[in-house]
């Protein structure tokens, strides 16, 4: 009986966070790729594009206008998943198949930069900082009302991520509940705590930093790493160093160390194909209840789903949706790549 190489034989690794695996099979990365291929979009963007409804001046399909904004933006989705008016309802407590209640929320985008033709990477870290003061005031703003519960921030950025705009922006989704992932994550970092009367994964990140192992990124107050529980192949998180749970807690030495490694990791991204790098990504934090949450460590998960090109990426269908996540480049060799990239953006490189 062969011994077990956790780099070359199949195995299933725990995700603390939401209480379940990810199978990962190593061997399968060697084999050839005959699959999707996606088409990239290489045509260079205006920095102004007057048919763009994000654009400074230009005129939204509610017919409202934009302001000449100079720096972030904000408004409310002209198209919300989430409504504002309160529905009287009276839930049904012996309904076992057909259960439902009403979800009471906000919906807003933030425009990242009046030009049309940025991305994060590309922006200047005391843009991105603005952009996280944004941030800021909107967790604020949004957790003071008395139904929100909790403030998702977060962005999709290309079309194979389903943005239909490339105008570079964010979403914010503010609601009565906290959402599924969210409501995982909440019960393992509480019964973690309670258990050991410290933090999760402040206490995971001390031993990502004795191994190095999957460390990409490392300043002084965050660290971006591809988790050991990866699902997606370049999948990377950023976590705190000090222990707080909301963004609203960051110190000035904070903002500007998390827009900076912001702009670090994202370049990284784009520099892997040479390509603008999509990705879904979303910070996670304090639920908005007015309860103290000790259990919370402020965190940011992005979700990349390209492959092994700019054309190729990773579906989760088949096993993925009928038994559990699976993976082929193991972790470690995803945060060797990323570490070794450049952070001087590949088009300025040339």
């Amino acid at each position: 009986m062969k011994n077990f190489d956790i780099n070359e034989d199949p195995h299933r690794r725990y995700n603390p966070l939401i209480n379940e695996w990810v199978l990962v099979s190593p061997h399968r990365s060697k084999r050839p790729w005959q699959g999707q291929n996606e088409t990239v979009t290489s045509d260079a963007l205006p920095e102004y594009d007057p048919t763009c409804y994000l654009c400074p001046g230009n005129v939204r399909a509610n017919g409202e206008v934009n302001p000449a904004y100079e720096n972030a933006f904000v408004f409310e989705n002209d198209f919300a998943a989430l409504k504002q008016e309160e529905i009287a309802f009276e839930e049904n407590k012996n309904e076992t198949f057909f259960k439902a209640q009403p979800e009471r929320g906000i919906s807003r985008v933030v425009c990242f930069s009046p030009k049309h033709n940025l991305t994060l990477p590309e922006m200047a870290v005391a843009a991105i900082e603005n952009i996280i003061h944004t941030w800021q005031k909107e967790y604020t703003d949004l957790g003071k009302i008395d139904y929100i519960n909790h403030v998702q921030i977060f962005e999709n950025k290309g079309s194979v991520m389903g943005c239909s705009n490339p105008h570079p922006h964010g979403q914010i989704w503010a609601q009565s509940s906290l959402p599924t992932e969210v409501e995982k994550t909440q019960n393992n970092l509480k019964s973690y705590y309670d258990k050991h009367q410290s933090n999760l994964l402040q206490d995971y990140l001390q031993e990502e930093l004795k191994l190095q192992e999957r460390i990409v990124i490392e300043n002084e107050h965050f660290v971006a790493l591809v988790p050991f529980w990866a699902i997606w192949p370049y999948e990377t998180m950023i976590i705190s160093k000090r222990h707080f749970g909301k963004i609203t807690d960051f110190t000035e030495a904070e903002t500007t160390a998390f827009a900076t490694i912001l702009k670090q990791l994202t370049t990284k991204y784009d520099n892997l194909f040479e390509t603008s790098f999509p990705y879904s990504s979303g910070i996670h934090q304090s639920p908005t209840d007015g309860e103290s949450h000790p259990e919370w460590q402020f965190h940011m998960h992005f979700y990349p789903p390209l492959l092994r090109s700019a054309t190729v990426k990773k579906f989760m269908v088949g096993y993925e949706m009928m038994g559990e996540s699976q993976r082929d480049i193991t972790p470690e060799k995803s945060a060797e790549i990323l570490k070794n990239l450049s952070e001087l953006h590949y088009k300025h490189s040339l």
